[in-house]
């Protein structure tokens, strides 16, 4: 990336440095350095883009969208058929700025286009409805209209499927989209923007405007405030969610918001251990804790706490192994920064002070300053901070409780409610349990749960919408009436 050769773990043609702006890369005044959080080495320099570059974008969205619409059906396929010819070199990418082990990447690039694959077929299937008349001498229709130009302000955990699982559905809407990827992983985004390019997908139709954490507030304001942007769609946390909710009321724009989660993990007495310990660990402990679908508390009941607990132990001693995500075998890369590092260290300190017990694990990896142990406690409460916000890291509190009562309300006290999971063998409990777990996803017996023909979102201050599914088209869709009077 930039005037210096790209490091042999990036893959020089998908590897792009400048903005992608009305199908022309654009450089800035300015470059910020991309770092492999695994060695903090710099990856490269990519344009630093500012407001200006921001609002050009989304100019040249605006311009193109009267003319995307034809064809969307057949370019996100083959924008998809590109994507999976070079899935190998997407997840080097990915591995490589975000740090997650390769064989996650790849998983992660074939979620990623797969939400191409789905909103390709998803629109040819925009239908609008006649609905009968209740006088004589008129018809009456419902259309389904592109909302417009969609900001898409991305993170940096899911550095590729963040941005298809919008785009894919924007773009089959016939809308077209400015992406702000985070500034951690910028160079996926602008990979999928060289695809797009490849697949014929026309100039403004996919705009790419990487910037640095300095430049984040001002571009992400300029977006949200801009008058030719009719739709903001924001993964991230809670806090920044409402300042750009804030943000976009001043033009009354639509919004998704798919923000933090604070997921539990109740194992009831009737549980089946050894599949609830294989759960929790894929929860937990998949791209080192740092999603925002993982468990972020364990509420296990008093009769099985004690055996829960020591075959967790086990099986994380046993199957996670910290190292480079390059490395075969590693199972835990680095998290992406120092400071996500010090959130989980501040964590278990609290813990502790408070009479949690480590476990496993409960410091630092000697493998570098951004790796952390998979770490395990027991003796939590629910006055500890890491049972009150979301850690985003390899640490897995685990509370003991005694009734189903008293697991639903510790589970429903959080003020978000994305992910729950659960384990037990007893239908009626299973039912009752789904029904009133306060989250938008509930995963029964099942630790993973992601899937693109299902809709993910939450409830309460983990956001607004959902993405994927039939449903994931309807946030980028108008709904307009027209009576046809006087026949």
């Amino acid at each position: 990336v930039g005037s210096g050769p790209a490091p042999p773990r990036l893959p020089g043609s998908l590897v792009r440095s400048g903005g992608f702006v009305g199908g022309r890369w654009v450089q800035a005044a300015a470059a910020f350095p991309v770092l492999d959080p695994a060695s903090g080495a710099e990856l490269g320099r990519v344009a630093d883009c500012g407001v200006a570059e921001a609002r050009a974008a989304v100019r040249a969205a605006w311009e193109a969208g009267p003319g995307w619409s034809a064809e969307r059906s057949a370019l996100l396929r083959k924008w998809y058929n590109l994507m999976m010819e070079n899935k190998d070199d997407l997840a080097k990418i990915i591995t490589a700025e975000n740090g997650k082990p390769l064989k996650e990447a790849q998983g992660e690039i074939l979620y990623s286009a797969s939400f191409l694959e789905w909103f390709a077929e998803e629109a040819r299937r925009i239908y609008g409805v006649i609905i009968p008349p209740s006088v004589k001498d008129r018809r009456l229709l419902v259309l389904k209209q592109p909302v417009g130009v969609a900001a898409v302000i991305t993170p940096w955990n899911f550095p590729s499927a963040m941005i298809t699982r919008k785009v894919g559905a924007a773009l089959a809407a016939g809308c077209t989209v400015v992406v702000k990827p985070a500034e951690d992983t910028p160079l996926s985004a602008l990979a999928l923007g060289e695809l797009a390019n490849q697949a014929g997908i026309p100039a403004g139709v996919y705009n790419v405007v990487p910037c640095s954490q300095q430049q984040t507030p001002a571009v992400g304001e300029a977006l949200c405030t801009d008058p030719l942007v009719a739709k903001i769609s924001f993964t991230g946390s809670t806090a920044t969610g409402k300042i750009l909710l804030h943000h976009a009321a001043g033009t009354v724009k639509r919004v998704s918001m798919e923000l933090g989660g604070h997921a539990p993990f109740i194992v009831f007495d009737s549980a089946d251990v050894d599949r609830a310990v294989a759960g929790a660990l894929a929860s937990k402990y998949r791209n080192s804790g740092q999603t925002c679908v993982c468990t972020n508390r364990f509420l296990v009941q008093k009769r099985i706490h004690d055996a829960f607990v020591e075959k967790f132990a086990r099986a994380i001693e046993r199957e996670l192994h910290v190292g480079n995500g390059f490395d075969e075998g590693t199972t835990q890369g680095p998290l992406i920064n120092e400071k996500a590092v010090g959130k989980v260290e501040r964590h278990i300190s609290d813990a502790v002070s408070q009479g949690a017990s480590i476990v496993t694990g409960g410091k630092r990896h000697s493998f570098g300053k951004n790796f952390f142990e998979p770490t395990l406690l027991s003796n939590v409460t629910t006055n500890m901070l890491c049972t009150q916000e979301e850690t985003f890291g390899p640490l897995a509190p685990v509370i003991k409780f005694d009734t189903e009562a008293e697991a639903v309300a510790i589970a429903n006290s959080a003020n978000v409610g994305l992910a729950g999971y659960f384990y037990s063998q007893d239908p009626a409990q299973i039912w009752r349990v789904a029904e009133q777990l306060e989250v938008g996803i509930v995963g029964v017996n099942e630790g993973l749960v992601s899937s693109v023909e299902c809709p993910f979102g939450g409830v309460k201050q983990s956001g607004l919408g959902r993405e994927g599914s039939k449903y994931g088209i309807d946030e980028y869709l108008e709904i307009k009436y027209v009576c046809f009077g006087g026949l």
